[in-house]
């Protein structure tokens, strides 16, 4: 579960909650009641706690965008220069709306290290999620705002912090990155050392020139990898129409889903595409976005049938022939099909298969 909700979440969105092995609370988190990010996120994580002590918690922080909904933004108000600057003079760089860290001022990496090790200390939070990752790595992102020179001072700075974040936060505790794209080289991999694991969205959204089916084939590959390894794999995917014009797959932008039976196929390819992946530690989550203010979000205060399924132990990884995949557990059989975008899912003692089996799988 990956969620913001502005107000306190009330006594049965907390049952809900901790029916949950992994949450991350989200910026804004509580900040209408309690006032800030950090005191709305503890208020939650110990309501959470008090109900199921196994639930694992995160924090979330961005590495680069400024949000101005925390206790800690008072102390940035007295680092000069803490915020990067345009070649017109602009702070605003993110979306033309919000200010991004210079991460390359040591002042600010210490004022960023600082909040987390001070809510990690907590003994309701259990780690932290680092957002913001890609749009620092990418170095078309920055480049064109600040030069390319002061891109890869952030960059170098980037690496510095997050080699110094585990230590920081202390032994015990868990680092998440919003890190494995297939748009770099080794698709995160090669980043993924300073962290527990990574938190998975972009999936399908082709950049650098690679096909789709190319381009999920290598996050597929990567996923697969870092799994294996023991690896915290939250993969997270939207179910609305794909919406960033823009083409520069740093986030992901849907749509809101309008139903369920508007989503109910893609709900089956996203979970088949996470299964063909997931090993003990990757946990799932159909995502209608993140804010829950609102009530319209699809997924929120709802029991998913298929989360409950018996899917037992893998029989072996997946097996891939050009663009489909195919997998058995205990309980299981998936089949995916990532050039036609169709998957199968074959539950053991279940009357009806989730789905559009093909005539390959039958």
């Amino acid at each position: 579960m990956h969620v913001r909700k502005s107000t306190a979440f009330t006594k049965e969105e907390i049952q809900y909650l901790a029916s949950f092995p992994l949450i991350t609370f989200e910026k804004t988190t509580g900040i209408k009641d309690s006032g800030s990010t950090e005191k709305g996120t503890l208020k939650a994580a110990e309501a959470v706690k008090q109900i199921n002590p196994r639930t694992k918690i995160l924090y979330y922080r961005n590495i680069l965008v400024h949000y101005p909904v925390y206790d800690a933004d008072a102390a940035l108000k007295s680092i000069r220069k803490a915020f990067l600057v345009d070649q017109k003079g602009n702070t605003r760089l993110v979306r033309g709306t919000v200010q991004a860290y210079d991460l390359s001022n040591r002042a600010v990496q210490s004022w960023w290290l600082d909040n987390a090790e001070k809510m990690c200390s907590s003994e309701y939070i259990d780690g932290l999620f680092v957002d913001g990752n890609i749009k620092v790595l990418e170095p078309g992102y920055l480049t064109g705002a600040v030069g390319a020179a002061k891109q890869a001072d952030v960059e170098r700075a980037y690496h510095e912090v997050m080699r110094k974040l585990p230590e920081t936060i202390g032994t015990g505790k868990l680092v998440l990155a919003n890190i494995i794209r297939a748009r770099f080289p080794k698709s995160g991999l090669e980043y993924i050392n300073c962290f527990d694991g990574s938190y998975i969205e972009g999936f399908e959204h082709a950049v650098g020139g690679l096909s789709r089916e190319d381009y999920m084939a290598k996050g597929i590959a990567a996923v697969q990898t870092a799994a294996r390894e023991g690896r915290i794999i939250a993969f997270t995917i939207g179910m609305g129409k794909d919406k960033d014009e823009a083409g520069l797959g740093t986030d992901e932008v849907r749509d809101q889903a309008s139903s369920w039976d508007a989503v109910r196929q893609r709900f089956v390819y996203s979970l088949a595409l996470y299964l063909i992946c997931a090993e003990k530690y990757s946990y799932f989550m159909a995502s209608d976005g993140y804010g829950v203010d609102s009530g319209n979000n699809l997924f929120w205060m709802k029991s998913i049938p298929e989360y409950s399924f018996p899917l037992g132990e893998p029989k072996g990884p997946a097996v891939k022939r050009g663009c489909t995949y195919t997998r058995e557990f205990e309980h299981a059989r998936v089949f995916l099909d990532i050039e036609k975008e169709t998957a199968g899912i074959a539950w053991e003692n279940r009357k009806e298969a989730s789905g559009t089996r093909t005539q390959k799988e039958e």
